[in-house]
């Protein structure tokens, strides 16, 4: 935890102790991911403090992968004649790409699951809505930023960009308005986050297929967003290196959902995984959803735990 707060911090005040607005939003995320997912394990009988000890190794590793992407889709600014190659470290900076968290953010729920015992699916689609919220928050941030603007528009709600800004476009007249993007992101994930929820009241989208239309709903957004933003990085065979991770979120989503509806038809037997359900005060009384077996279905479910038990013959 410690590391995570230090990290924070430093992407807060910066060395110069000046508050950083975007850095907050990021933070503010993590904090609604964090609630919104603790409610969403407590409904399915795992106490929303195990969201803490897996968080843990999900935000640092995380803030990690974030800025390793950041570096290696973006080696100009860091690497080559005049660049100190030691600013790639310079987190405090700014520089940090959401797909690197995506990836980090996977393998540190992965250890922290395998830590607290609780199954990777059942987390991972807790997670799902929480996590468009955050990634709508830290959009946000882009705003207070005036960064990752999109393509000259006529529109009316186009953003005035200060001449002044690094990533303004050369020879364009100062007036120019500009795609929001990030405003445009911003509502993609919250109707998406809403979307989870709704379908989620089934109680029937479990196995990991939550997290798979989560994949799918920002990988085809993201690629629609990323082709008009104006921000330089790198081309693979002429497109957006950010495109081919959103295409790739859209193939790996497809993939997760087929596989494991096929694999589960029915519901997660338990929240955790096999032989490892605590037996302290931790563990929520779960009622009718702990120890179901596989083949039963949600409705199933419901009829049995209405009827009385039969009497004995």
């Amino acid at each position: 935890m410690s590391g995570i707060l230090i990290a924070l911090f430093l992407r807060i005040v910066g060395p110069t102790w000046g508050i950083q607005t975007y850095a907050l939003c990021i933070l503010a995320g993590i904090v609604v991911a964090t609630l919104l997912t603790g409610w969403r394990l407590r409904q399915r009988g795992v106490d929303a403090g195990y969201v803490i000890d897996i968080a843990v190794w999900a935000v640092l590793l995380g803030i990690v992968a974030a800025r390793v992407f950041h570096v290696a889709t973006h080696p100009d600014d860091y690497f080559g004649p005049g660049r100190d190659p030691m600013t790639a470290l310079y987190i405090w900076e700014g520089g940090i790409a959401i797909f690197g968290a995506l990836i980090g953010g996977a393998i540190g729920v992965w250890i922290g699951c395998r830590q607290t015992g609780v199954r990777f699916t059942t987390f991972a689609d807790a997670l799902a809505p929480g996590l468009l919220l955050a990634q709508a928050f830290g959009r946000l941030g882009n705003w207070f930023n005036h960064e990752l603007f999109g393509q000259p528009t006529a529109l009316p709600w186009g953003l005035e960009i200060e001449a002044t800004n690094p990533a303004f476009p050369i020879g364009l007249p100062a007036d120019t308005l500009f795609h929001p993007t990030f405003a445009y992101e911003i509502v993609w994930n919250v109707l998406g986050a809403a979307l989870l929820l709704w379908l989620d009241r089934k109680r029937d989208v479990q196995w990991g297929r939550l997290v798979a239309l989560y994949l799918i709903w920002y990988g085809i957004g993201r690629s629609v967003f990323e082709t008009i933003r104006v921000d330089p990085t790198e081309l693979l065979l002429g497109i957006r290196v950010n495109v081919w991770m959103a295409f790739l979120a859209i193939a790996v989503g497809i993939v997760v959902w087929v596989v494991q509806t096929r694999r589960h038809p029915g519901l997660e037997p338990s929240p955790w995984q096999p032989g490892r359900e605590p037996e302290s005060d931790r563990a929520v009384d779960s009622d009718v959803y702990t120890d179901l077996p596989e083949s039963r279905t949600q409705d199933d479910v419901e009829i049995t735990a209405a009827q009385p038990a039969a009497a004995t013959k």
